[in-house]
């Protein structure tokens, strides 16, 4: 297969100048850490702006966003480069069909990412989803189960559908936070069921808003702002750099990762132990025993005569 060819990032360019200036400069503070190339795995349920997200961080139409079609039918793989930088962002297919994890889709997407690393998860969800129930949680699970619990150490959360208003009387602030403190609980909660702490991380996993139609409100600067005046697209970014310099490893998806680990070879290093536990604690005490018993058992007249040990009193 040829390979893909890494067009300039020429999106960029469309952003206001605001938005250029600090999206260059956070680019600029990932080359000082050596960091040239930034992967971002993009995944959540159907339906929820992954595709629309992609869009609006490259700020390009890179990836088709259809009313009638509410997910990529497979990952894609979307390079910019920019003064030696590289961007890849990678658009994946939801994670939910039927009401239960598609399998055969999250088998797709592990494969698409064969032999390529992983630098940040960005795992998008509504922020006007405003219930938080089973499914997410499975959802949670079979990433994990899939890449590993390291891969919430390079993870961040993105809320789209951001430009609203929230119910209930409640202030847009105070909105966003229960929402996210919801989502947040999924990583750290007790399974009664199976008698289990699902703990992934053991570090708050940053949450993000995002509003990708264009009813979004701009600022003075012409920046696309949301209801508490947060200008998205460069916190988005900053917040993505923060994750990436926050000192845990980027994820390298190899075979072994993907083909899980081999059962035959879970408890291994416990062979010998148990070996040395069954001599030493059960052989050896049996044939202590035995031999024992062989010692003080009595022998017949005839056999002790033999041995020249009976006396000669008949």
């Amino acid at each position: 297969m040829a390979a893909q060819m890494i067009r300039e990032w020429s999106g960029i360019q469309q952003f206001p100048a605001a938005t250029q200036t600090k999206l260059l400069e956070l680019l600029g503070k990932l080359k000082q850490e050596n960091v040239s190339t930034l992967t971002i795995l993009v995944m959540g349920k159907g339906g929820v702006g992954k595709s629309s997200t992609v869009n609006s961080l490259v700020g390009e139409r890179v990836v088709a966003v259809s009313a009638f079609q509410s997910e990529t039918p497979r990952p894609a793989m979307v390079s910019r480069t920019r003064a030696g930088f590289t961007l890849n962002i990678i658009d994946t297919p939801g994670l939910i069909e039927g009401g239960y994890v598609n399998d055969q889709a999250l088998e797709i997407i592990k494969r698409f990412l064969l032999n390529k690393t992983i630098d940040i998860l960005l795992y998008v969800d509504r922020l006007d989803g405003y219930r938080v129930d089973n499914l997410d949680r499975q959802i949670i699970k079979a990433i994990t189960d899939s890449f590993g619990k390291a891969i919430w150490q390079r993870s961040l959360i993105a809320l789209t559908h951001a430009q609203l208003s929230p119910p209930d009387g409640l202030n847009y602030d105070d909105f966003f936070s229960r929402r996210s403190d919801a989502i947040l609980k999924l990583f750290s909660v007790h399974d009664l069921d199976v008698c289990l702490d699902f703990r992934v991380v053991d570090v708050e996993i940053p949450v993000v808003l995002v509003e990708n139609s264009g009813r979004c409100r701009t600022n003075e600067s012409e920046e696309k702002v949301l209801p508490n005046e947060i200008a998205w697209i460069p916190n988005l970014v900053e917040t993505i750099t923060n994750v990436v310099s926050n000192g845990s490893k980027s994820i390298l998806v190899d075979k072994k990762l993907i083909d899980g680990p081999n059962p035959n070879e879970r408890f291994k290093f416990l062979i010998p132990v148990i070996l040395a536990f069954q001599y030493f604690i059960v052989i050896k005490p049996i044939q202590r025993t035995i031999k024992n018993d062989i010692r003080k058992e009595s022998k017949p007249l005839w056999e002790q005569r033999d041995m020249g040990l009976a006396n000669r009193q008949f």
